[in-house]
């Protein structure tokens, strides 16, 4: 029985961290291309060389943490829930 209320306040402890995380960092290293924007490859020699933009960050190295992806897209719901639309007509 003391085993739940421990599992649950490490869940918390985890999340709280993760937020935290995502509120001073938006943005991760690409896990694609390591964080370089694009791929190397080597030549013949065995020389590494710049290889092709990455494709999934556009070559800007960083990707959009989830936790902080879920909030943007929350945030726009909520704010396209909750605006009054304002009429052209003044009184």
């Amino acid at each position: 029985m003391p085993l739940i209320p421990l599992a649950i306040t490490l869940l918390i402890g985890i999340t709280l961290c993760y937020v935290a995380v995502c509120a001073a960092s938006p943005f991760g290293d690409c896990r694609k291309c390591h964080g370089m924007g694009h791929k190397l490859k080597a030549d013949r020699k065995g020389r590494l060389k710049r290889g092709k933009d990455c494709r999934r960050c556009h070559a800007t190295g960083k990707r959009i943490r989830l936790g902080r992806w879920l909030y943007n897209r929350f945030a726009r719901i909520y704010r396209a829930g909750t605006d009054t639309p304002t009429s052209g007509v003044t009184r």
